[in-house]
């Protein structure tokens, strides 16, 4: 999924299906979720397990990775990295800071949104009729989830550069049956290289019923327009 994906960014990903059997916490991290279901302490724990995994990759020993502010995970000094988890399926995504500048991944079913009320929130009216356009033209899509994923990508791309929320209405979707998107900023963004950062770009992919959305921002975003 995002190990295709992502195969040519400059980026580590480890990813899995299934949770092992007594995945490990540090007991900061048990702490975290001593008092979840037992789902969620298996998603806590097996998505951290893919990121440690993949740090060690990089040459990173392990360390307990515990939630910041707005949730975003505390990485070690010279990371940057991104993690999701939906039913069956975990995934996390590590770089150096000298390689990227930001990421932010996110996985979904691949299935229409259950609550048409969500698509409302998500979307404004220009990417609700983008939407129907494209699901017209490829009906097997489930473009409304995918938006949704999308956006989520945005904000967790984002987050680590302003540590400012941004609403789903704060960043203009257009996606493309091509497996890409794009996403243009209706705030202003924070300055990367020199310059206010407009937007993102991303990509898309969907396999075994699992939606996958991934934004990798290099050292130096390309200008508006190009």
């Amino acid at each position: 999924m995002l190990g295709s994906l992502l195969a040519s960014a400059s980026v580590t990903v480890v990813e899995t299906r299934e949770d092992p059997v007594d995945p490990f916490l540090f007991p900061e991290e048990a702490d975290v979720v001593a008092r979840a279901v037992d789902k969620r302490r298996r998603e806590f724990a097996t998505v951290r397990q893919c990121a440690r995994a993949a740090l060690a990759e990089l040459g990173v020993p392990a360390v307990p990775i515990l939630p910041g502010p707005k949730g975003a995970p505390r990485w070690p000094d010279g990371i940057i990295g991104s993690m999701t988890h939906c039913a069956g399926y975990r995934a996390a995504v590590v770089a150096r800071s000298s390689a990227v500048t930001s990421i932010g991944v996110d996985a979904e079913p691949a299935a229409p949104l259950a609550d048409e009320g969500v698509l409302a929130l998500v979307a404004d009216e220009g990417e609700r009729t983008a939407l129907a356009g494209l699901g017209a033209r490829h009906p097997d899509v489930p473009w409304d989830r995918l938006l949704f994923s999308a956006k989520e990508s945005v904000y967790k791309t984002w987050f680590p550069l302003t540590g400012r929320w941004l609403g789903f209405e704060d960043a203009r979707l257009d996606l493309a049956p091509d497996g890409t998107f794009t996403a243009a900023l209706r705030v202003p963004g924070p300055t990367v290289a020199g310059r206010e950062l407009k937007g993102f770009r991303g990509t898309w992919l969907i396999r075994d019923g699992i939606a996958v959305t991934a934004i990798v921002l290099p050292l130096t975003p390309p200008a508006p327009g190009t």
